[in-house]
């Protein structure tokens, strides 16, 4: 009864400071008061579907008292109505993220284009630590490990794409100062642009170390 008037006490004062107020759709009190609560925790361009347990108001005045599980969207609230009426509600208040998913299965060596991608909206619970959340991070990106249609794509599973696959000939570039060089040589490695890998200079049998710098080049400075 106590918890009652305080209630009807907030929507009373409420009314005096600010005038007669619109009835406001349950949801859509429920999905502020998450928001306030989870506050960074929330990935962004994060949504909720709310869902209530049983019966309730379709609309309420405010939320006076509000909690929630962070890791389940399990939530308690008390709702109150145009005539100080208080409501007990719970609920889900799930949080759904859009991820790129692939259109179809690709494998490894393929790289990814955009209309390889679609957006698919999941619930944050079925999305892994690693899942990758923009378009941009994966376009581009050479398959690493077999991607399967309509799943998150993980970060492991995708590469920047090998421009040097090991045993490609390859010509060396040399680089002191003003003195620039080249030699044929054999990749020990595979490699991305801007990777370190290990050549063999075939012209003297030489190993050495260098940069993946684009198909075929590797550059070696000292």
């Amino acid at each position: 009864m106590r918890r009652r008037f305080a209630a009807l006490a907030l929507a009373l004062a409420l009314g005096a400071l600010s005038g007669p107020a619109a009835a406001e759709s349950l949801a859509v009190l429920v999905e502020e008061r998450a928001r306030a609560e989870l506050g960074p925790k929330l990935p962004q361009r994060a949504e909720f579907e709310i869902g209530f347990a049983r019966g309730g108001p379709d609309e309420a005045e405010l939320i006076a008292e509000f909690w929630i599980d962070p890791a389940s969207g399990r939530f308690v609230a008390n709702a109150v109505d145009a005539g100080g009426g208080l409501h007990r509600v719970s609920g889900l208040a799930a949080v759904t993220v859009p991820l790129p998913v692939p259109l179809r299965r690709l494998m490894p060596g393929e790289i990814v284009a955009a209309e390889d991608l679609v957006e698919l909206r999941l619930p944050q619970a079925r999305i892994g630590a690693y899942a990758v959340t923009e378009p941009e991070n994966i376009v581009g990106m050479q398959v690493r490990r077999m991607l399967p249609e309509g799943r998150p794509v993980m970060v492991q599973s995708v590469m920047q794409p090998l421009v040097i696959d090991r045993g490609d000939q390859v010509t060396i570039r040399f680089s002191d100062g003003p003195l620039r060089l080249t030699a044929p040589g054999r990749a020990l490695s595979d490699a991305h642009r801007g990777q370190e890998l290990r050549i063999v200079n075939t012209a003297s049998n030489t190993t050495l170390t260098g940069i993946a710098a684009a198909e075929g080049i590797v550059e070696v400075i000292r």
